[in-house]
This record gives C-alpha cells, sequence and structure tokens, in this order.
C-alpha cells in the first residue's frame, strides 16, 4: 500500500470501528431498557392478577406494628388494616375505622362506586397512614418502567417461605425496593410513599380469608351513615 493511502486507510478503519461499537452500545442500551421494562412490567402484571384472588396476607412493620391485607373473589370484597384503624370495602358499605386512646370508633359509609373494589382515595389513604397497597406499589413500577434513567437490580429471595422476585430502583422520582411473590403478593417494601418512609415485611400469607376481617373491630362503637330509602 502507497505510504500516502496509509493514513486514510487507518483513518477509515477507526470511523468503522467507532461506528460499530457505538451502535453496539446503542443496541445494548436498549436491551438493558427493554429487560428494565419487562421485569417491573411482569411484577406489576402479577401484583394486578393477584387483585382479584382470594388470600390474606400478614405484615410486619417498621417499628414493631403489623399490618394485614385480606380479600376475596366471591364476593368482592377487601380490607386493610394497621395499628391505629382499617378500612373495609365490600359491596354494602365502606367502612373506615380508627383507634385513639384505646378506644376504636367506625363509620360505615355508601359503597364505592365499584362495589367492592377499593378506590385510589382510599389506597392513597391507607398509603397516608403508612400501609403499603399493591397498587401504590404497581403505580411506583410503572413509573420505573418509563424512566430510561432508572437503575434497576433484580435479585430473589423468600419472604413468609414463599419463593419472591425483588427490585431495588433508583431513580429521580424515589429509591425503593420491593419483593412481590410468586403468587403476585407483596412480599416487602421499603422506600417512600405518600411523603413518608415507609417499610414492611410480609409475615404470613395464606389462601384463605377469616370472615371477620370484613367487620368492624370488636369493641368498636359503629356509626352507619349510610342513607335509607
Amino acid at each position: 500500500m502507497p505510504a500516502a493511502l496509509r493514513p486514510f486507510r487507518m483513518l477509515a478503519a477507526t470511523v468503522v470501528a467507532s461506528l460499530t461499537v457505538t451502535g453496539c452500545q446503542a443496541m445494548d442500551d436498549a436491551a438493558t431498557a427493554l429487560d428494565r421494562s419487562d421485569l417491573v412490567n411482569d411484577l406489576a402484571a402479577r401484583m394486578d392478577e393477584a387483585l382479584v384472588g382470594t388470600w390474606t396476607a400478614e405484615y410486619q412493620l417498621a417499628g414493631g406494628g403489623a399490618a394485614s391485607i385480606a380479600q376475596t373473589r366471591k364476593p368482592l370484597r377487601s380490607s386493610y388494616t394497621w395499628p391505629d384503624g382499617k378500612i373495609t370495602v365490600t359491596q354494602d358499605a365502606l367502612t373506615r375505622c380508627e383507634t385513639a386512646a384505646g378506644r376504636t370508633a367506625c363509620t360505615v359509609l355508601p359503597p364505592v362506586a365499584t362495589a367492592g373494589t377499593p378506590s385510589v382515595p382510599v389506597y392513597a389513604e391507607a398509603a397516608e397512614r403508612g400501609l403499603v397497597t399493591p397498587p401504590g406499589v404497581i403505580r411506583l413500577l410503572t413509573d420505573a418502567a418509563l424512566d430510561s434513567d432508572a437503575t434497576v437490580t433484580q435479585s430473589d429471595t423468600t419472604v413468609a417461605g414463599r419463593p419472591a422476585t425483588c427490585v431495588d430502583v433508583r431513580h429521580t422520582a424515589g429509591d425503593f425496593t420491593a419483593c412481590v411473590t410468586n403468587e403476585g403478593v407483596l412480599g416487602s417494601f421499603a422506600g417512600s410513599l405518600a411523603g413518608r418512609a415507609t417499610e414492611l415485611t410480609l409475615s404470613r400469607w395464606t389462601e384463605t380469608v377469616d370472615p371477620a376481617a370484613f367487620e368492624p373491630p370488636p369493641g368498636a362503637g359503629v356509626t352507619d351513615r349510610r342513607t335509607t330509602s
């Protein structure tokens, strides 16, 4: 090869190499984003499917408190309980209970629009009380899937004897770690929800539900504010 042409040949080789590396990097980045999206979407879909099942999940809260989520498919109803309160949604009513100074007071309200299915305000209220709800985590997972700058690390573990998939999410909207069991039940969560640091871990899960889960706590004062015709 003539010496005069050698620099141009070397330059062309360098450009080709640069384009090849850049192209591969772009493909790798796209694959990484797709993998991340597939992972968090799979967990969100798993939790969403579990929302129409029948099960009871008991949780240990940071600081020693306990909480629980119970739901049945037929009839469609659900109950969210935390140390100082409870929300129950059935086809007949929405019941809110609060405990203060050792006394529990419950208010029975008309059912939500979709009978037996908790509404967004119900989920938001539970979150404000420190109870992480599946829909709240589904929203966080969906936001992470849409964030191209999010860093998602996967791991597998066992929570309350149930195999679970965990994701550690780092992004500008807020960092969090969540584990979801193979059944689609929230296994654990640590992060910020409704503007407050929240942490819980599944302690027990069963496919049966005690009917008392949808009743006011024993000894509670009950005020029925449903209108009657």
